[in-house]
Order: C-alpha cells, then sequence, then structure tokens
C-alpha cells in the first residue's frame, strides 16, 4: 500500500466497529442484519469524511496566520 489516509476514512475500521457494536446489541435483544451493516457503515465514512472536511475549513477560517507559499 503506497496510498495513505486518515483512520476515520477506512471502511475495515468502521466495519469492525458496526460488528463489534452490533454483536453487543444482539445480546440486549437488538438485531442488525448484514445489509443493514454495510449501510450504516457507509454513512459513517460519509459523515467522517464531511466533518473532516469542515473541521479543516474552520481551522482555515480560524488560524491566525497566513499559509507559507513553498519557494
Amino acid at each position: 500500500m503506497v496510498d495513505l489516509k486518515n483512520w476515520y476514512s477506512s471502511k475495515t475500521i468502521w466495519g469492525a466497529l458496526v460488528a463489534i457494536i452490533a454483536s453487543a446489541m444482539h445480546f440486549t435483544g437488538v438485531d442488525i442484519v448484514a445489509a443493514d451493516r454495510s449501510q450504516i457503515v457507509d454513512a459513517i465514512v460519509n459523515i467522517a469524511g464531511a466533518l473532516g472536511g469542515l473541521l479543516a475549513v474552520y481551522g482555515r477560517v480560524t488560524a491566525k496566520s497566513a499559509i507559507k507559499p513553498s519557494s
């Protein structure tokens, strides 16, 4: 793997977290089918990406210094 990405952009990480939560929910009587898990993972990855973009814009708008151009 050559490309790098943030952890919150990884469907593998979110899929694992959703699987863990789904297993825990199964013990409480709530069952999530595999198709729903896939949709949940896609939604989480999209939301995390949007939040990352908003955070980047917020950081740039509230920054106290300018970005130095490369020479």
